[in-house]
Formats: structure tokens, sequence, C-alpha cells
């Protein structure tokens, strides 16, 4: 089984290294920064396949912590292309200081850290509620897509706050560089590539570990699993909390390349503003 893992684990990063070097020489930028955002999508799609394939509960909730990674680093974005400014869109709607809400978003190391935190403290709080009423199936799927539509609903009634339906825009650098320009396209692009690399790999060494073979015995028969020791609420919040991190990470690498994050985008494709 090592064997064949290294051999996988090589594998995955000959093809990352031939996303890495290659294809940026090979496409245009625009193609570059369609397939970064492709890229992300693959991202969730890992946290997704966590839970579904392997432990066999459907989220349609992945939007929802996919948007909130999104929005903390935009808020991040939005404030360093402000400066010492405050938000555009705030003074259209009158606001004349900066919530408190804003402030830690100021350091990117706290915006990339929330965004990955705050979405598993949603998926731990909810998970728990709902696995320890021992719901699931297609409950467990509506539950968690009307979470989702409630809280764009809700976000869409903070135009003060942060802009309503309208979403976050105005984001023209990051770390300092602007995004518009080929090598920061390409740059996101590589940090997505490495990313889904890493978590691809991760996500198979949790597979192969003995907490992924207890996933896949929830899977098949949760109440067997239940009688031999383990306690499957705790186990499923878990891996529920793990793939809403991993989606609200891949937020954060979605949001640059697009320009914009909206409580519209957490169900379709925002518009492309490249």
């Amino acid at each position: 089984m090592l064997k064949h893992l290294n051999l996988h684990t090589l594998g995955v990063i000959v093809v990352a290294l031939i996303m890495i070097f290659v294809l940026p020489a090979a496409i245009s930028p625009f193609q570059i920064n369609l397939l970064g955002r492709f890229l992300t999508y693959a991202i969730v799609a890992v946290g997704l396949d966590l839970i579904w394939g392997y432990t066999g509960m459907l989220s349609l909730g992945q939007g929802l912590f996919f948007g909130l990674g999104a929005y903390c680093f935009a808020m991040y974005l939005n404030l360093e292309a402000a400066g010492t400014r405050m938000p555009e869109f705030m003074g259209l709607y009158g606001v004349t200081t900066l919530p408190a809400l804003w402030q830690p978003f100021y350091s990117p190391v706290v915006a990339i850290l929330l965004a990955a935190v705050f979405p598993m403290i949603i998926a731990g709080l909810l998970g728990y509620m709902i696995f320890r009423s021992r719901i699931q199936g297609v409950y467990f799927s509506i539950i968690t897509q009307a979470l989702t539509a409630i809280v764009a609903l809700l976000l869409i009634g903070q135009q003060r706050l942060i802009n309503g339906t309208n979403g976050i825009t105005e984001m023209r650098t990051i770390f300092g560089a602007p995004l518009a320009t080929p090598d920061t396209k390409v740059a996101l692009y590589i940090a997505s590539v490495i990313v889904l690399a890493v978590v691809y790999l991760g996500a198979r060494l949790l597979i192969k570990s003995r907490f992924g073979r207890l996933l896949v015995a929830i899977r098949d028969d949760e109440n067997r699993v239940r009688f031999m020791g383990y306690n499957p609420v705790l186990i499923k919040t878990l891996v529920f909390m793990l793939s809403a991190g991993i989606a609200g990470i891949a937020g954060v690498l979605f949001v640059p390349q697009v320009g914009i994050i909206s409580p519209s985008s957490w169900t379709s494709p925002p518009p492309s503003r490249s």
C-alpha cells in the first residue's frame, strides 16, 4: 500500500509540475485565469468527496462555506485597495466609520485564517446539532441547502456592511501586486495548483488512515459503527468541518481571480471581471 501511495503521490506531483511549468507558456493569460477558477472548484470537490463519496452525506451547503471564505479574503482585498480610506461602497450608504467587523481584515493572515476557521465553526455547530439528532440522507441535504439560502438572504440585506446583493468588488491588488497583470494571474493559478495538489494528497492520506476507514464504515453501516463503541456524531462532525475548511480556502483563491463576490455567487458562477 505504501509503494502504491508513493507512486500515486509521484504521479500527482508530476501532473502538478506540468501544470505549473508547461501550461502557462502554452495558453493565454485569460485561459490561465479561467483554469485557475476551475481549480478552486476542484478543491471544493475534494472536500465534498470526503463527506459524500466516503461518508455518504450529501451536503448542498458547500457553496455557503466557499462563499464565507471568499468574503473573508475579499474584505482584505477591498481594504488593501482602499488604503487609508473606507471602501467606496460604504460612502454610498452614508457610512462614516469603518465597521468593527472589518477591522481584523486589515491583516491578510487573519483574513486567510478566518476564511478557513469561520466555515469550520459554522459546520461544527450545524453538524453537531444535525448528527446528534440522527438526521441523515435527504433531510441533511435539505437542511444544508436551506442554510445556504437563509445566509444568502441575510447578506443581501446588509448593504451598509457588505454592499448587499451587489457584493464586494473594488479589488485591485493582492499583497501589492496588481490583479489585472498576467504575472499575477499566473501566480494565482500556480497557487491554486499547489493547494489542490496538497489538499488532494492530504485527503488521500486521510482516507488510507484508520479515520478514513471509519468514514467508509459509517457510510455502509452507521449503527454497526456505533455498536462497536465509536461515536459517529463526532466523526461525522469532524469530517464535515474539514470539508467546510477546504471550501473556505478554495474561496480565498477564487475571489482574487474573479474580482467579485456576492450572495448570488454561492449558487451560480459570478460574471467575469477580467
